[in-house]
Parts: structure tokens; sequence; C-alpha cells
């Protein structure tokens, strides 16, 4: 491994090479059975300037020394790598679109079915996007709740992110797109944050889950994994993909972020709901 970066730790992104970037996953995977492997390394490389940056290491070789001793960054590390940033009801025309056209038409063949509506959020971050979910369903959707049992999973791999998310806790900055009747209903002040109430936190089950390792999904109805495929290698984009492709019945609902699409011959598995939404509908 080079001995020094190539850039200045003062510029934006310093230059991180390729055997140096290899030789932290190495220190990740023994350490925490983490593995880049899947990640796109431009993505990778930024995000571990950036702790290098705040760790005041010189170099990259310096960087991992420190990592090699200090399970404190490797925690630190591997949340930076990990993270996703979120907020209730992002882009809330997608909310719009599901509570119009797509949760009716689910809610009614699970009751025609007599079966759980299962929704998955896949990548969920600090809980922001099941939770809307979860508010959008009570404010909406309250005869089809208590005629219908719904889950609602979330699933992320950092597990500080899960722990986080239980606690149901958020800044304000996390609540702009809530309306002040939202707020006042289902938020209360606790301390400098804004606390969630419990009949909403309820509805949502948080687990630990590696996106990569498609043989544990589970049967669901809808999945959003909105804004995480961006972060994989394309390989691995398209075996996410069918790996939910394989557990959504017929008519089941896709929701991918906005600069996100379907890749490959997973394509063919999926029809276009909502192009502008990037909902798809399995075929």
């Amino acid at each position: 491994m080079r001995s020094a970066l190539t850039g200045s730790m003062n510029s934006e992104h310093p230059d991180i090479a390729d055997d140096e970037l290899a030789e932290i996953g190495m220190i990740l995977e023994m350490r925490r059975n983490f593995s880049l492997s899947a990640y796109k390394d431009k993505c990778m490389k930024r995000r571990v300037a950036i702790r290098m940056r705040s760790s005041r290491c010189s170099d990259a070789a310096a960087y991992c020394n420190l990592l090699r001793r200090s399970e404190q960054e490797l925690d630190l590390l591997q949340k930076a790598l990990t993270i996703h940033v979120s907020q209730f009801f992002r882009n809330p025309t997608m909310f719009e679109k599901l509570r119009r056209e797509v949760l009716p038409l689910l809610y009614k063949r699970c009751e025609e079915e007599n079966i759980p509506l299962r929704i998955w959020s896949l990548g969920c971050a600090g809980g922001e996007e099941a939770y809307s979910l979860a508010i959008l369903l009570r404010e909406y959707f309250a005869r089809d709740l208590r005629q219908t049992a719904t889950i609602i999973d979330a699933t992320d791999i950092d597990d500080d992110t899960l722990r986080a998310a239980r606690k149901a806790e958020f800044n304000e900055d996390r609540l702009k797109e809530l309306s002040g009747e939202l707020r006042k209903r289902y938020f209360y002040p606790s301390g400098s944050r804004m606390r969630l109430s419990e009949t909403i936190s309820e509805m949502v089950t948080f687990h630990r889950e590696d996106i990569t390792v498609v043989e544990k999904f589970k049967p669901c109805h809808l999945v959003l994994c909105r804004n995480t495929l961006i972060y994989f290698t394309r390989p691995d984009q398209e075996k996410i993909l069918h790996g939910v492709a394989d557990v959504l019945p017929v008519g089941g609902i896709l929701v991918l972020g906005k600069s996100e699409t379907l890749v490959g011959d997973v394509r063919r598995r999926f029809s276009s709901a909502c192009p502008v939404e990037r909902i798809y509908r399995r075929i």
C-alpha cells in the first residue's frame, strides 16, 4: 500500500488508491464481518476520506493503523459507509401516489385473500420512511388497519442506526415536510428533539439485514428501496432487484428513488406503474 495519499488532506476528497481501499476493506471484513465488495468504490473512497480527515490521519497507512487499534474508529467508519440521510415524507408526491392508487389496491387484494399486508422499507436508515408509511396508514386507512393485519418491516445493516430508529427521536429538520397538524398529532418534544408517538412507532419492526444476502428476503406486497441501490455496483444492483422480484407476488409493488431505475434483465420482471415516481409493478 502507498505510504501517502496522492492528494492533499486539505482537499475536498483526498485521493485514495484502489489498494488502499482494499486494505481498509480487509480490516473491516476481518474485524466487523462487513464487506465493501458490493459498494461503489467512488462512494466508499469519498466517505473513507471524510473519516481520515476527521481522525487527523495524514495518509491511508496511518488510517489503517488507527483502524487496527481503535474499535471506536471502526464503528465510526462503518457508520459513515452505510448511513443514509432521510426525512419524513421525503418526496411527498410519491407518498400521495401510494395513498391514492397503490395502497387501496393492495389492501383490497389482501382483504379478499384474507392475508396480512406486508410492507418492507429496505435500507431504512433512521426509520423516517417506515414511520411515514405508518402515519399515512393511520391517517387514511384506519378501516383497513382494523380489517387487515398490516406488517411494516424496516431493515438496515448498521446496528447503531437501527437503535436510533427504534428510539424514534428526530431533529427538527427531519420533520420539515410534515404539516403542523401531523406534527401536533404524532410528535412531542423530548429535550431538543421530537419524539414520535408510540401509536406510530409500535407499527414498525426494525431488523438488521444485509441487503446483498437476497436468500433471506421475506415475501411482501410493497417494497420501498429508495436511494439505496445508488451505493452498489451494477451486478449487485441486479442481484438485489432480482431478490426483491422473487419475494413480491404478481401485482406487488417496488418503489425506487428518483435517481434510480431498473437495470439489466430484471426489467422484464416489472412493468412501470408510475415512471415519474419510480413505482414498478411485479408481472
